[in-house]
């Protein structure tokens, strides 16, 4: 049977915007050089300790575990003012309808992973949410091994679909394929230099063939 596996921030949550605000809450606290939708989008990567460390952090100074935590508590307090990207709803139905198998892969602790999933009412389309057991954002691949073997996942009829390099990684590490979206938390270029299908909204996979 066919398989989606969604990413979740940036792919069917659109945080950008708040993930932006909230680096930068950080950033000026520092007195560092604070980010705009275009340089973001050129640095934002996992794990993200490197992402801090490129963008101004120094962990000679304090432990990443310190912004780590004021990241997530910040993140946490608001992320239920982020709203689904315009057209989720609508192509998880499509898929849905489909008969196709939905699973959510994510970098976001489990709990909350799952609160958030509820709270945008879209938590039964999934046979299965994985995230992980920490909010250090580090690496999705063994949670993704652990998703196929714990659903008898075909990897020959699956797909990863996401908005990041790290999400065409884990796409390459687990063997299956990957469908990348433009409108997240990385650029266009960026995501093309993977070599995966790029698409620039999740509508646009209503045409693709699975």
């Amino acid at each position: 049977m066919k398989t989606i596996i969604w990413d979740w921030n940036g792919t069917l949550l659109n945080d950008l915007d708040f993930c932006i605000t909230t680096i930068n809450t950080l950033l000026e606290k520092r007195n560092l050089t604070l980010l705009n939708h275009q340089t973001y989008k050129e640095v934002f990567s996992f794990p993200v300790k490197d992402y801090y460390q490129t963008i101004g952090f120094d962990f000679s100074k304090e432990e990443f575990a310190i912004p780590a935590r004021e990241f997530i508590d910040l993140y946490d307090g608001d992320v239920k003012n982020c709203n689904l990207h315009e057209s989720a709803i609508e192509i998880l139905s499509h898929f849905q309808k489909k008969g196709t198998r939905q699973f959510v892969l994510s970098a976001m602790k489990q709990n909350m992973l799952e609160q958030t999933l509820k709270h945008n009412s879209i938590f039964n389309f999934f046979e299965g949410v994985f995230g992980l057991d920490n909010h250090y954002a580090v690496s999705k691949i063994e949670r993704g091994k652990q998703l196929l073997s714990e659903f008898n996942i075909e990897k020959d009829k699956s797909w990863i679909i996401g908005d990041t390099n790290h999400d065409f990684e884990v796409a390459e590490h687990l063997g299956i394929k990957c469908i990348l979206v433009s409108d997240g938390h990385q650029s266009e270029e960026r995501l093309k230099d993977t070599g995966a299908v790029v698409i620039s909204e999740l509508n646009q996979l209503k045409s693709h063939t699975f």
